[in-house]
């Protein structure tokens, strides 16, 4: 009997301490959301704010890290 109510219990008490988990990550995500971005807004080129202004952050995002792998594969460009 006892297994029985161990075996029901057990994956409540899971479930409760992932969604416990959500409400502690929730916070320390969005601080490294704000860092990324003003990293992002420290070194972007005028073209990829732009991106940003119109597009949202995700697409900015994405051409800036396009951007500094190019940079990084073609020798003798200088990093910006």
């Amino acid at each position: 009997m006892s297994i029985l109510l161990l075996g029901l219990l057990l994956p409540l008490f899971l479930l409760l301490l992932m969604l416990s988990m959500e409400r502690v990550e929730r916070p320390l995500r969005v601080d490294a959301v704000s860092e990324q971005l003003e990293s992002f807004l420290e070194t972007a080129s005028p073209e990829e704010v732009e991106t940003f202004v119109s597009e949202g952050y995700a697409p900015a995002l994405e051409r800036y890290r396009r951007r500094r792998r190019l940079s990084r594969l073609i020798p003798g460009r200088t990093r910006s």
